[in-house]
């Protein structure tokens, strides 16, 4: 007998039935979650935002100064040199088709190549994406772990001698801009000190170590100014809430401590601002990987941005510049999700 000629005994019409039953369910659990047609109606919102992002980074481009062919080709070629590297870089055709051309290729996984290397932009992305994704992580982390401690501490006693050195500290450091602060740290730890290297970096595969030595100085440049901000803005937040939210009055009618009304109750409510801060400031450490990168000669994606920007490299500079506007959309995205989650009232309307 061979294995074709088995057939399966048809199943009996109540497990079928319930089979069924089963996959509607689940499939309504999906469909009918709020949260889920939260995300959906954010991600289409997303999408169109996206392309117009990308619209407006090759008008840009197009309007930059200076000819790429030329750069291509050399300041000592002739015209016709020049026109034959133009139709080769396809800039003899009209600019929407090149951007649909480039638009069709980045859905498709051709991000073109550089004019300068002749390399593959992705080739490009996947060596220098980790460096500044490390650094904005990093960054990111440290300042919620400067800032968390740092507010808590403060808003407990507003007004004592802790809280008012935060505050000095922090708006000193505030006025400092970051590039500022990272030649600062570079002339103490790495000229002065010489604990940290003062340029350059190692990657991850060479050693946990020595990684985080050659991360440690640009990651800080970043974090504290954030950091400092974050602290300012949260204690406020807490603060607030102790002195004139009503819970707060219910929660020390109940015998409950200052730190658990503190923790669990008034930064629970103070998350939300919090969590905004943090969405909306995403955008901004993105780019600002631009200037430190540039200060501490790492090899990340604002270094390869500049560098594009100086040869006219338009495949380069347009997708590293959408790239930095898509983390900050979809920070914000998660920030909407992280709402949806803490407040069930935004998951359904507000009803």
């Amino acid at each position: 007998m061979t294995s074709a000629s088995v057939e399966r005994a048809p199943a009996p019409p109540g497990e079928v039935r319930e089979r069924a039953e089963q996959r509607e369910s689940v499939l309504g659990r999906l469909t009918g979650s709020p949260l889920l047609r939260l995300i959906a109606r954010r991600v289409l919102v997303a999408i169109p935002l996206l392309l117009a992002i990308s619209v407006l980074v090759f008008v840009l481009l197009e309007a930059m100064p200076g000819d790429p062919a030329r750069n291509q080709a050399g300041m000592d070629a002739t015209e016709e040199e020049v026109e034959a590297v133009r139709r080769s870089m396809g800039l003899d055709r009209p600019a929407y088709e090149r951007y649909f051309s480039w638009l069709f290729g980045a859905l498709t996984g051709d991000l073109g190549r550089s004019s300068v290397s002749g390399l593959p932009v992705a080739q490009l992305l996947a060596e220098r994406s980790p460096v500044t994704f490390e650094l904005v992580f990093l960054a990111f982390v440290i300042s919620l772990g400067i800032a968390l401690p740092v507010a808590m501490l403060a808003a407990r006693k507003p007004g004592g001698v802790f809280d008012r050195i935060v505050m000095v500290g922090a708006m000193t450091l505030l006025a400092v801009p970051n590039y500022v602060l990272a030649l600062l740290l570079v002339i103490v730890f790495a000229v002065t000190l010489r604990m940290l290297p003062s340029i350059g970096f190692t990657p991850i595969e060479m050693g946990l170590w020595l990684n985080l030595q050659s991360v440690i100085l640009p990651t800080l440049a970043m974090a504290i100014p954030l950091g400092c901000f974050y602290a300012r803005f949260l204690r406020g937040d807490l603060v607030e809430q102790m002195n004139s939210a009503d819970y707060v009055d219910t929660a020390r009618a109940k015998g409950l401590g200052p730190w658990r009304i503190l923790w669990q109750h008034a930064f629970r409510n103070s998350s939300f601002g919090l969590l905004t801060i943090v969405g909306l400031n995403v955008g901004a450490l993105v780019g600002g990987t631009v200037i430190i990168e540039q200060i501490f000669a790492m090899p990340g994606l604002g270094q390869l941005m500049l560098q594009g920007v100086g040869a006219r490299d338009t495949a380069v500079v347009q997708i590293c510049v959408f790239i930095f506007a898509a983390v900050a959309v979809f920070a914000n995205l998660f920030v909407d999700v992280m709402y949806a989650v803490l407040d069930p009232r935004i998951r359904y309307g507000g009803r």
